[in-house]
């Protein structure tokens, strides 16, 4: 009789408990922003460096911004601005040159809503057969679902 009364007790407090949806998802709403404005930066960049080790380089370009702003040395002093057939022709290229170039993501570090900066290790095989790992450090500004500013850091002297 006393497992019987502990039965019902369970069963009344259980009964008492506030449900909870399955769903963690908002409901949809006319007013609801397009999915490229919810997408996680964090996320987004580890699509883009999966994206990267595919050489998928078209499909890496439509992250970018029509017209993305850059810091790189391999671009030389300052910023530049390069459209996506400009990136498309510099990754191919590298990718022409360094056939088993890939990126090994170390860290992501989210900064503010629209900012993540990564740090990465690129590899790979030079023409002359000799492997080589370079560390960088890109900082990705995302705007609207695309990058519109990477700065890129690296020791370009070796």
């Amino acid at each position: 009789m006393r497992f019987l009364g502990f039965v019902l007790i369970i069963c009344a407090l259980a009964a008492c408990q506030p449900s909870v949806s399955k769903s963690t998802q908002p409901a949809p709403s006319s007013e609801s922003q397009p999915m490229e404005h919810s997408v996680n930066p964090a996320d987004f960049i580890r699509t883009y460096f999966e994206t990267f080790n595919r050489h998928d380089w078209d499909a890496l370009a439509s992250m970018y911004s029509p017209a993305a702003t850059f810091k790189d040395p391999s671009l030389g002093a300052g910023v530049v601005k390069q459209s996506r057939e400009d990136f498309v022709k510099k990754y191919s290229e590298l990718s022409d040159t360094f056939p088993d170039l890939k990126d090994t993501v170390v860290s992501i570090y989210p900064s503010g809503a629209n900012t993540v900066i990564v740090e990465f290790v690129s590899s790979g095989t030079a023409p002359d057969g000799s492997k080589f790992e370079l560390p960088i450090c890109t900082i990705f500004e995302i705007e609207s679902g695309q990058i519109t500013k990477d700065f890129t850091y690296y020791d370009n002297f070796e």
